[in-house]
């Protein structure tokens, strides 16, 4: 049976950046306020004019370039992101369009932040029951145009950003080796985001009284997280038979430090194993996740064969982690 392996990656950064001293001019906050509570001194933001169809495009583009493959042996595109362009079509036709993969099939799939690794656990299905070779996946969001700009607690955290993965057929390595994709509906008012439904409580709540902007419940999902993350990761572990001691490196959603530092501790782990980009580029959502693998692999912090652990949340309330052979 074929395994479903990374055959490339792709990034798009934007390069206009909000430091922590743009947030001392618009709202009640500061640099030290900021750094203190988030780990989080920069995040890059998208042109007016770019959406995510755009960057995800690009990124998509890079990740075929990087796997040397054209975009004509693409049989399936997922993208995932929480600011499409449209509710139709959905955006992953938009970037078929785009790109030229014009034998691929194409959907979106929205599991917010938890995207990803929603993402590549559905890809590995199509691949290793033989149904397709060559998977596409796309990570997106520009979270700029979802912002309270109003809201100190959410505005300072959001950047916009766009990873891609191609997965191939591959008959060695082990591919996917664990995973685990979870969901609490019960908490699904805790990260909010309202499209046609007229809700005065959630429009309330907005500094900005914006209902599409991104609202959360900062301490539920702040303890959710970290419980989800750290057990999730240790249940898929135990699952495949193999220890911290196994992984190369532990890729988790980068949300802010203090959830990414509480998970870590209650995972057991060194802060050394774990891979952290937030500081220069923040929350980007659906995107973290892809961009940090990539990062890391261009820094040689992993290589063919090494083990990696994703793992992250997001609204839904969802989570999911996974372990590959890179």
């Amino acid at each position: 049976m074929p395994k479903a392996r990374i055959s490339g990656m792709g990034v798009f950064i934007p390069e206009k950046v909000y430091d922590n001293a743009y947030f001392e001019t618009i709202v009640d906050t500061s640099d030290e306020w900021i750094t203190r509570r988030t780990g989080i001194k920069e995040r890059h933001i998208a042109e007016p004019e770019d959406y995510t169809t755009d960057i995800a495009s690009r990124a998509a583009q890079n990740a075929l370039d990087n796997a040397g493959i054209k975009a004509e042996d693409i049989d399936l595109i997922i993208l995932s992101t929480v600011t499409p362009d449209y509710f139709t079509p959905n955006c992953a036709c938009v970037v078929q369009k785009n790109i030229g993969a014009v034998n691929a099939a194409a959907f979106d799939l929205n599991a917010a932040c938890s995207s990803f690794i929603t993402d590549m656990v559905t890809a590995s299905q199509f691949i290793e029951n033989g149904t397709y070779k060559n998977v596409l996946i796309v990570c997106a969001d520009v979270l700029s145009k979802a912002t309270d700009y109003k809201d100190r607690g959410t505005c300072i955290l959001f950047g916009d950003a766009a990873g891609a993965a191609v997965l191939s057929a591959a008959e060695d390595g082990e591919g996917l080796i664990s995973y685990e994709l979870g969901a609490d509906g019960a908490g699904c008012l805790n990260i909010t985001q309202l499209a046609y439904r007229e809700d005065a409580e959630e429009t309330e709540k907005r500094v900005s009284g914006r209902k599409e902007t991104v609202w959360m419940a900062g301490q539920s999902v702040m303890k959710f997280a970290v419980k989800a993350m750290a057990d999730s990761s240790n249940r898929i572990l135990e699952k495949a038979g193999l220890s911290y001691d196994d992984i190369k490196l532990v890729i988790p959603h980068q949300a802010n430090y203090r959830i990414v530092d509480s998970a870590i501790k209650r995972m057991g782990i060194e802060k050394d194993k774990v891979y952290l980009h937030l500081e220069k580029q923040g929350n980007t959502s659906s995107s973290c996740i892809p961009v940090a693998i990539a990062e890391a692999a261009g820094k040689g912090l992993i290589e063919r064969g090494d083990k990696v652990l994703i793992v992250g949340f997001g609204g839904g309330l969802t989570w999911g982690s996974a372990i590959f052979e890179y």
